[in-house]
């Protein structure tokens, strides 16, 4: 009997391809770090022994060991398929969810305590537990993507990455017009046009290099190596900071669990996206892989999760290999532990960041209803109203604070002020009345309303009653409408939902009989 002839195929770990893969996760991850350190030093003033000793090298690590674990992933998918043209998973910070951490958790807990050492603390906390709700999303990932509507989570997301990352990239624009504009109009004509240059160089590229470049000689920018260092952070100082920090954050887990499962969602997605394109990934590994990453960027100091991208089928058009995501790892986990992006922080001037905001937030809220069917639309314009009244609440309290009138904790558990404050808000024209309800929780309500509306949309009364009926048990948890967890049995909330559920039912019941509306109604 002969013999049979195996091939053994040998796996490279570097090919031409992987360059277009480093440049697209090394600069895209950079605009990242470069917008976290712009709100941690610049708006809120975090020293540079919290920023750059430890949040940025936290951020690093695991950077690194997600690039290191996607290419081993990527390298037994090709020993198990026989195949050498194997695309490792993009990954990185997760952009949308870094926006809701910096400004929905990190910014009041900075202003609340009043000490950025606390709030650090706190940060590391909720990274850690967000980290933890990304490994469960393996667990629970496909049972909670067939149950929330699509218009309801992406909706919301959208109205995040509008109110928060659209607005501030605009403003950021025209604060220096002479630098701003003319990087914005470049960026534009590659991300929004897709316009490119000669050799396929995409104008967001030019713009960010170009953008550095010109605001250098306008002299905006400069070159200052004296924060290059070594900076490893020590994680027995960072577990201490943790376990004293949960105690501190437990108020935002309202933030915290909604993002992070829009967070896993987005890994869900993605991988499937990259299984589609013909690189048939675990998606249950790729959720585990990102928590534990997020959890190991905590314990050094990181504040921020990590994600699998969109744009596997890009770079696989583009024959990225594997190697690319570990040598992106490598270059984050050196720059990061040796400072350098305090020598970049010096050099790129805002609107480069601006321009990446801008970007992002229209994405998302494109994709929100490019994703969604027609007739969900409205949902998805609902479910982005929420989170508008964190951004009100913030600025409006930032405000005001000044006069040396602070935030109260109320009798049903609304972060507020005195009536007679709130008053004179209203009297002086400030859209105020509810702001407070809707901030607490806002991504949960953005998502409660979202689903109910769809619910309605497609006919199903019982379960929009039992949606409003989740929205009770939320709000008598604190979950929603509050801005402490506990026991709330008297809120009007709750009791409000209820009624809800109460009247839902009831019409369900004279669905076709005294109540009822025709199968091909349009509400536009």
């Amino acid at each position: 009997m002969g013999k049979v002839n195996q091939t053994k195929l040998t796996v490279s770990f570097f090919k031409r391809g992987d360059l277009g893969g480093i440049t697209y996760i090394v600069t895209n991850n950079i605009v990242n770090y470069l917008i976290v350190i712009a709100t941690l030093s610049g708006v809120l003033q975090w020293p540079d022994e919290i920023v750059y000793g430890r949040v940025i090298p936290g951020m690093s690590i695991g950077l690194l060991l997600g690039g290191l674990y996607y290419c081993y992933m990527g390298y037994k998918l090709s020993k198990k398929e026989g195949r050498s043209d194997v695309t490792a998973l993009p990954s990185g910070v997760s952009t949308p969810a870094m926006f809701v951490m910096l400004y929905g958790v990190i910014t009041p807990l900075h202003y609340a305590l009043g000490d950025p050492q606390l709030a650090w603390s706190a940060a590391v906390a909720a990274c850690f537990i967000g980290g933890f709700v990304e490994f469960c999303g393996g667990i629970i990932g496909p049972w909670i993507k067939k149950k929330v509507p699509r218009a309801a989570l992406l909706g919301t997301v959208a109205g995040i990455g509008f109110i928060w990352m659209a607005t501030q990239g605009v403003f950021d624009v025209f604060r220096d017009p002479v630098v701003g504009l003319p990087i914005f109009i470049v960026a534009m004509f590659g991300v929004f046009g897709g316009y490119l240059f000669p050799k396929k160089i995409p104008p967001l590229v030019v713009a960010i290099v170009g953008g550095i470049i010109y605001a250098l000689c306008l002299g905006r920018t400069h070159f200052d190596f004296s924060g290059i260092g070594f900076y490893f952070p020590n994680p027995v100082t960072t577990v201490q900071a943790l376990v004293s920090g949960f105690a501190v954050v437990a108020p935002y887990l309202t933030i915290i669990i909604p993002i992070e499962i829009y967070n896993f969602i987005e890994t869900m997605d993605n991988v499937e996206a990259a299984n589609a394109a013909g690189d048939n990934y675990s998606v249950r590994e790729a959720q585990f892989a990102d928590g534990i990453c997020t959890m190991f960027s905590a314990l050094f100091g990181g504040v921020v999760p990590n994600t699998v991208w969109l744009g596997h089928a890009g770079l696989k058009k583009a024959e990225a290999g594997i190697g690319y995501s570990a040598v992106s790892g490598i270059v984050f986990g050196l720059a990061g532990i040796f400072g350098l992006f305090t020598f970049l922080n010096n050099l790129v001037p805002p609107a480069v960041c601006a321009i990446t905001y801008i970007w992002c937030a229209i994405v998302m809220v494109s994709q929100a209803f490019k994703d969604t069917p027609v007739r969900h639309y409205a949902a998805v314009g609902i479910a982005m109203v929420p989170p508008v009244a964190d951004y009100l609440f913030t600025q409006i309290t930032g405000a005001v604070s000044l006069t040396g009138t602070y935030t109260e904790t109320m009798a049903n558990g609304l972060s507020g002020y005195a009536p007679e404050i709130n008053q004179k808000l209203i009297d002086a024209g400030v859209m105020w009345n509810g702001v407070p309800a809707v901030k607490s929780g806002a991504i949960i309500i953005g998502i409660l309303l979202g689903t109910m509306t769809v619910f309605i949309i497609e006919k199903k009364l019982n379960a929009v009653g039992f949606t409003c009926l989740v929205g009770a048990l939320l709000s008598a948890f604190g979950f929603i409408h509050s801005a402490e967890l506990g026991l709330h049995l008297t809120s009007p909330f709750a009791l409000a939902y209820l009624v809800m559920a109460v009247i839902c039912f009831i019409l369900n019941l004279g669905k076709g009989k005294w109540f009822d509306a025709p199968d091909d109604f349009d509400y536009v």
